[in-house]
């Protein structure tokens, strides 16, 4: 029963520890960027969109395709990175071949 008691634990400590990694993943923010810097997108650890900039020379009517094609790309960059930075943050704690997110 001893051994039981220990795998509860051990459990129990990598619940707690997953949880808060996910708490500090939330509170994380990343920015990504297209278009040598022309546009940027800050994301949040939910993927949420908390802010996009866009350098004034793109806003000629004649570039409206262009932009939202940056915008588009420079959130996936700045996706890409939060899901490297999640799989670093959380690799010790999972299981080998799982990633994040699940």
């Amino acid at each position: 029963m001893n051994n039981f008691d220990n795998l509860m634990k051990q459990a129990r400590q990598m619940q707690e520890k997953l949880a808060e990694m996910q708490n500090k993943i939330s509170d994380m923010e990343i920015s990504g960027s297209s278009g040598g810097g022309m546009v940027s997108v800050l994301i949040d650890g939910k993927i949420n969109i908390k802010k996009i900039n866009i350098d004034p020379k793109l806003m000629s009517p004649d570039e409206a395709d262009i932009v939202a094609d940056l915008i588009v790309a420079a959130f996936n960059d700045a996706r890409s990175k939060l899901e490297s930075e999640m799989n670093d943050k959380m690799g010790g704690l999972l299981p080998p071949g799982m990633k994040m997110p699940f």
